[in-house]
């Protein structure tokens, strides 16, 4: 039987990158997919090609808790429930010393990746059935820190908190939350990253990059929804409140 059969699945950041894949990598194992995003054209044309029998999109700014609410309210129309949530939305900020970094775009990082990941823990919970999954997509920078990202590394941060805290209250409905930490992942998303953290070409930053992973590459989108497929899948039945790294090495057991 597939991983996810007759699941449903709640993907924020679902038209593109890692959302994208691990949609379509749960709808291959048999679930049906809440997309939830931004960027309207993107997500129905990829609820158009999942198919309409497993997919219905939503946009939503997951810092808007009534956007939230009412894309959670979509799906659970839709589909009658949600099994697996995944809180994936995010931004990166900007590229800056502290004494140099824009307060507002501060501000903003952390809303998208703390407080919207909080949005989706409060409209989703009460919607899952017992025994579900939550993962919340971090990143390596969540494990360690880096320099001249400092918004970014302290949003991913406090997303492992929060993962703690919920998986803590949600335990006795055999709920399980866990963060999730790509290394450089081949997205448009960080080749940008790495593009104004060096000043370099894209091909040249990779190489940079590369040259920081210990196994010599950076993950790919497929890859990173391999282990969402794992923690959202009963083979993770005793995995919560752990910070899952698939980062190549990078983050050295941190």
């Amino acid at each position: 039987m597939a991983h996810l059969q007759d699941k449903v699945a709640l993907i924020t950041g679902g038209e593109s990158g890692i959302g994208r894949a691990a949609a379509e990598l749960f709808v291959r194992e048999g679930a049906k997919v809440v997309l939830v995003g931004i960027d309207e054209t993107r997500l129905e044309a990829a609820a158009a090609e999942i198919g309409p029998d497993h997919a219905v999109s939503a946009v939503a700014d997951v810092t808007d808790s009534a956007a939230v609410a009412a894309a959670v309210g979509t799906g659970v129309e839709r589909f009658g429930r949600l099994d697996v949530v995944f809180s994936n939305a995010g931004i990166s900020g900007a590229v800056a010393k502290i004494v140099d970094y824009p307060e507002d775009v501060f501000a903003r990082t952390l809303a998208v990746h703390v407080g919207g990941a909080f949005h989706v823990l409060k409209h989703t919970l009460p919607q899952m059935n017992d025994g579900g999954s939550v993962i919340i997509t971090s990143s390596v920078v969540g494990l360690v820190g880096f320099g001249d990202l400092s918004a970014y590394v302290a949003a991913k941060h406090g997303q492992v908190g929060l993962m703690k805290s919920a998986a803590a209250e949600v335990a006795p409905r055999r709920i399980r939350v866990n963060t999730l930490h790509p290394g450089p992942t081949s997205t448009p998303f960080q080749d940008d990253i790495e593009m104004r953290a060096t000043g370099k070409s894209q091909a040249d930053a990779a190489v940079d990059f590369d040259g920081m992973i210990p196994l010599g590459r950076h993950t790919t989108v497929d890859e990173i929804a391999q282990a969402a497929l794992y923690l959202a899948s009963d083979a993770s039945a005793m995995v919560s409140s752990t910070t899952f790294a698939i980062d190549g090495g990078m983050s050295g057991g941190a």
